[in-house]
């Protein structure tokens, strides 16, 4: 009797990044995605340690996109040993060329920051997830396969793509294991983008599958459906409202896609008179590298010939060196700056932030999902003080979100796009999703799917997969952090917001006297709870 595969869910399981699935199927190993943790430090503390299985077995890695939560480990699994093929269509591979080098730097830069501080403190130093020569090495190891060609990953295991909508260079996994004629049928959704997304096709793929893994973004979502027009509408209105004479509209964008879009849309918005024209500066080196790769694929986008106008419009400006984009803090006038990255982690949005918090003339316009944990998480959560680079800032600046340009099919959009790909004989395991999003869609899909086969994996967790059904398996190894707290805050935001509670309050004490009260309660409560 042939052996029946077993996937392992060893990320975006219960949360939105990390995403990575092990297949395995006697001795072969595919990994399908291999992305960096974001959000808590728990989850990004996951980045440091070593993977829950041996690199070097790996024999192939089918990457569904360029995004860094599904690409960015790629480095660290070739630095301990991986030197197998990265299969990926030929647009994502270009974007990686960049993103990946991106990431590294990011890394070492953050690590050479965090070793300062830790220094000051008496506290060890750490090293880089991976370096920029892994990231070069990587890069090396990319296979292109377009859209619809089949292609053999591993003795008994071919796969083709189909696009999904999401990113350029975007696709799902279809996936045969064993052999005809009857070879289990596997279907990896990867990131699947919305209807009526400007620069992406929408997604597709074909019907009757054994299995089908699915993303959960939006699952708790319902957004009303957009035309360009409705969309460029709602864009203008934030605009308007951000307008002031010696203020900013501040936009944290992923790098790649969400702001290409943004940039068309506003273009298209000054040519046609509907908001007075002003400089929109692009502040990411990642960015503009991400723009001319779009450049060169306009062809195949929708409204790329839209996209590559806006990205030649005389009041658009690409920042490439560090003065230039320190110099932006001096600029006088309202302007637009597209900042990466998305969720405010890293990168130059953080210094454009610190600049315009504090400043009640300022704007942020939130464009895109922001995970449990992260700063542009507490910004939209409303928070009243944030730390950035160690400095407590006041957020007057007003902080808005703007859904509408998400990436992510919302739920309506993921049920449609399982239901289309029907009969599914064995079970459809939810993931890349928060607690919220993970049930909504479930219970959604409960509606034309028997509740038995909506399976939620935890991280780590194991299923054998048999083509009338599925057996969880248990191993004798822990799970690395606590399934249930992946998705959720830590005790370092809690910390973090005990702290920034603490300060607040002695601030608006009276005198010292009231300050030092306020200190012998805290004294007092953590006395009694030892």
């Amino acid at each position: 009797m042939p052996a029946e595969p077993i996937i392992r869910f060893h990320g975006a399981a219960g949360t939105v990044t990390g995403s990575c699935q092990l297949l395995e199927f006697g001795p072969a190993r595919i990994l399908v995605d291999c992305g960096l943790f974001q959000g808590a430090k728990t989850e990004k503390e996951l980045n440091y340690r070593s993977f829950p299985f041996d690199p070097s077995k790996i024999d192939a890695v089918i990457l569904t996109h360029a995004h860094i939560d599904h690409s960015g480990l790629l480095p660290k699994l070739v630095k301990l040993g991986y030197d197998g093929p990265i299969f990926a269509t030929p647009a994502t591979r270009d974007l990686c060329t960049v993103m990946l080098p991106d990431s590294a730097h990011i890394q070492e830069s953050e690590v050479d920051q965090r070793n300062r501080r830790s220094l000051r403190r008496g506290r060890d130093a750490v090293t880089p997830i991976y370096a920029a020569h892994d990231a070069a090495i990587a890069i090396t190891l990319f296979r292109p396969v377009p859209l619809g060609a089949w292609q053999e990953a591993a003795a008994g295991i071919r796969f083709r793509f189909w696009n999904a909508g999401h990113l350029l260079g975007s696709a799902s996994v279809e996936m045969e294991v064993g052999a005809a004629p009857s070879p289990l049928r596997l279907l990896f959704s990867g990131d699947i983008g919305p209807r009526h997304k400007l620069l992406q096709f929408d997604a597709t793929a074909p019907s009757g599958w054994h299995y089908v893994v699915c993303e959960s973004t939006y699952g708790d979502v319902a957004r009303e459906q957009a035309s360009d027009a409705t969309r460029r509408n709602i864009l203008r209105a934030e605009v308007m409202a951000a307008t002031h004479p010696n203020g900013a509209l501040i936009i944290p964008s992923f790098a790649v896609e969400r702001t290409q879009e943004l940039l068309t849309d506003l273009v298209h918005l000054m040519d046609t008179g509907a908001i007075t024209r002003c400089p929109i500066i692009i502040d990411s080196p990642l960015a503009t590298q991400a723009s001319e790769i779009f450049r060169r694929h306009a062809r195949e986008l929708e409204n790329g010939d839209a996209l590559v106008r806006a990205i030649e419009a005389r009041n658009v400006r690409f920042t490439e060196t560090v003065e230039q984009s320190k110099a932006l803090d001096l600029m006088r006038g309202f302007h637009i700056v597209i900042a990466a990255s998305g969720m405010c982690e890293a990168g130059r949005i953080r210094h454009r932030l610190k600049n315009w918090l504090w400043r009640d003339e300022g704007t942020v316009l939130l464009v895109g999902y922001q995970a449990a944990g992260t700063l542009g998480r507490f910004l939209e959560d409303g928070a009243s003080v944030v730390r950035i680079q160690g400095d407590d800032i006041r957020v007057r600046a007003r902080i808005r979100t703007l859904d509408i340009y998400s990436g992510h099919a919302d739920g309506v959009e993921l049920a449609d796009w399982v239901r289309a790909r029907q009969p599914i004989r064995g079970g459809v395991f939810l993931v890349h999703g928060e607690e919220d999003a993970l049930e909504a869609l479930r219970q959604r899909l409960s509606k034309f799917l028997p509740e038995v086969r909506l399976i939620r994996p935890r991280l780590d967790a194991a299923f054998r997969l048999g083509a009338e059904g599925l057996v969880e398996i248990s191993d004798a190894t822990p799970p690395r952090i606590d399934p249930y707290r992946a998705g959720h805050t830590d005790w370092h935001n809690d910390f973090q917001s005990l702290v920034l509670d603490l300060q607040d309050e002695l601030a608006k004490a009276a005198d010292d006297k009231a300050r030092g009260v306020v200190l012998r309660r805290l004294r007092r409560a953590l006395m009694e709870e030892a």
